[in-house]
């Protein structure tokens, strides 16, 4: 049977757009019996902008392809159909406030995203914040090309935009975020072709983390005095934690028998297990008698999630009571974590697993700041005869 498929000829389903109508495009190697075949289905058509041979995108055609073709061809659908979540692990998300914020643009007069670029961010089970980011950017893009429809701006008018953001000094980070949101309306909404918006990139621009010493951290959690405050620095720096993953935790995060913490729904919408050190964890049970939290680890007043400006607001006191004047963050703490860890000689494959990261690329960035590798180097200087 594998001999059989294997031998066959290979007929490829493209989405295409082709003077507004949606349409399927069959890429194959030319052969006079395919062609054959072709030239029975519906009103086939060439097109010299895709080079391939189209017919309309309706049910009964490509109903129509499977049963021309049966036998007689292999048809691969693998760039065809593109509907199944691509964050399968994900949990649902609620996407009624940008809904709201979009509906208040159009009231506003100002330009909404399509109702169905929303929906598609919902069903493909992108996480909120990364659903209000594109929302909120493929609507400055629609008010640019305000006049214009959506379905009439080409390769060049997206690069005019792009053009534009770069001269307004944006960061090449920001402008990634631009082109994804862009590529996602045209790509994922409308199924239209890469190739005709291959937008150039930004190289990012790789900046070495700002990271605290191990001594700068201690003075910095000796000088936070009130448990609950301290709490929650020592859990995000003694695991590693994101400022968005420590408010996220809920008591039943917390393996304590096996003294791991388990991370849910995590950049990329991935869970992860990271360390649950025992100081760390004699420390959130005296914080536990104290506060009686209900559901999250670390709650507000009035229950509910902890919010993230008192987060900073707690660093940035304890970092002026320590008298630490390095432009720290919650996220400094996560970075002294993993060089830290390097620097004690922990493996990298596995300071990338309790981070979390996807690509070890991005761990290998702590190569360049520990000092760990820099130990008995010695400077050039040392072996010149000079006094000062």
């Amino acid at each position: 049977m594998n001999h059989l498929v294997s031998s066959l000829p290979v007929i490829t389903l493209r989405n295409l757009l082709v003077d507004g109508n949606k349409c399927i495009g069959l890429q194959f190697f030319p052969s006079k019996r395919i062609q054959v075949f072709v030239k029975t289905l519906n009103n086939p058509r060439w097109s010299k902008a895709y080079e391939m041979v189209f017919v309309l995108n309706t049910p009964a055609n490509l109903e129509q392809i499977f049963s021309t073709f049966k036998g007689e061809a292999w048809i691969n659908c693998r760039y065809f159909f593109k509907n199944r979540p691509i964050h399968a692990q994900a949990l649902p998300v609620d996407l009624q406030v940008i809904n709201k914020q979009n509906e208040s643009r159009a009231a506003n007069g100002e330009s909404p995203c399509p109702k169905e670029y929303i929906q598609l961010l919902e069903t493909r089970r992108y996480s909120f914040n990364t659903a209000k980011t594109y929302t909120a950017l493929f609507s400055n893009f629609i008010k640019y090309n305000a006049g214009k429809s959506l379905i009439e701006i080409n390769e060049l008018d997206i690069k005019d935009y792009i053009h534009l953001i770069v001269k307004q000094g944006k960061s090449a980070s920001y402008q990634n975020q631009v082109i994804n949101a862009i590529k996602f309306y045209y790509e994922q909404v409308l199924d239209m072709p890469q190739r005709f918006y291959q937008i150039d990139r930004p190289n990012k621009v790789r900046k070495l983390p700002m990271v605290l010493s191990e001594e700068e951290v201690s003075r910095l959690l000796s000088v936070t005095t009130n448990i609950k405050h301290k709490s929650i620095l020592v859990t995000i720096y003694s695991c590693g934690l994101r400022l968005s993953e420590l408010l996220n935790l809920k008591l039943t995060d917390l393996q304590s028998d096996r003294h791991l913490l388990l991370v849910r729904d995590a950049k990329g919408n991935k869970d992860r297990t990271t360390i649950l050190c025992e100081a760390t964890l004699q420390l959130l049970r005296k914080y536990y008698l104290m506060y009686k939290p209900k559901e999250y680890l670390f709650e507000g007043q009035n229950g509910g999630m902890y919010s993230s400006k008192s987060v900073q607001n707690i660093l940035q006191h304890s970092l002026s009571q320590a008298k630490i004047f390095k432009p720290a963050s919650p996220h400094t703490l996560r970075h002294s974590f993993a060089t830290h860890l390097l620097e004690n000689g922990t493996d990298l494959r596995l300071i990338q697993s309790l981070l979390g990261h996807s690509s070890p690329k991005t761990t290998e960035l702590y190569t360049h700041i520990s000092t760990h590798s820099l130990k008995g180097v010695k400077s050039p200087l040392e072996k010149l005869n000079i006094q000062f």
